[in-house]
């Protein structure tokens, strides 16, 4: 495992060592003393891992393909934005927006997330061990957003084909989310969803949510939905 110090290197040096890695690199690295930087571990495209010893700022992970980033700590607002592929663990919480316009991938938060999770997702799976915040998954397009907690306000505001599952108490739907039939083959995704991230539960546990498909186009009788 090849060392990154932050406390000896410039980020801009240790992201360039991660993004010069190829496709046939299977290399693995450990960024210690972090510090709650900003942009860690971003713009990465190779099957390597990442270790992040510590608590990170905004945007960690970042534009990820491939890569397995692990972090020790929490971290800050848009934690693995716009990921493509790969996996990004995250043992503490997670502040705002995390998965934000992701498009694949896995996201693991073994903590809480804050407001706004899997905003505008497009096809990455997010799995929440805690809580999440209110207005979690609005306008969210594709993929699937697991939470073993509770959800906020608003969940699932003004979704299109995105499929949500939560355990706990849902304290409000956003327009045009509504409860679903979870059916064998939800079941099964679902389980293996909660097997890839570790997470201690059964599927039979949770409820789903979906798009009642109400806000596709305009219509005067819902405008008051708008």
């Amino acid at each position: 495992m090849e060392a990154l110090d932050l406390t000896e290197l410039e980020l801009r040096s240790v992201n360039e060592t991660l993004q010069a890695e190829g496709n046939g690199s299977n290399k693995a690295f450990e960024i210690t003393n972090p510090r709650g930087s900003h942009a860690i571990a971003v713009g990465i495209d190779a099957p390597i891992t990442v270790t992040v010893k510590g608590s990170t700022g905004y945007y960690c992970a970042g534009m990820n393909k491939q890569a397995t980033v692990n972090v020790t700590g929490s971290v800050g607002p848009g934690v693995a934005e716009n990921m493509m592929s790969g996996k990004v663990v995250i043992e503490g919480d997670a502040s705002q927006y995390a998965g934000a316009t992701a498009h694949g991938g896995l996201l693991v938060i073994k903590g809480n997330a804050s407001s706004r999770c899997g905003i505008s997702m497009k096809g990455i799976d997010i799995v929440v061990h805690g809580n999440i915040g209110h207005m979690s998954a609005f306008m969210a397009q594709a993929g699937t957003l697991v939470v073993l907690g509770d959800a906020g306000d608003a969940l699932g505001d003004s979704l299109y084909e995105a499929q949500i599952f939560v355990r706990g108490d849902v304290k409000s739907l956003g327009a045009d989310c509504v409860e679903k039939e979870m059916r064998p083959e939800h079941v099964e995704k679902l389980s293996k969803l909660l097997n890839e991230a570790e997470a201690d539960a059964k599927p039979e546990e949770f409820r789903r949510y979906g798009s009642a498909r109400q806000l596709y186009n305009f219509d005067i009788d819902n405008a008051g939905a708008y």
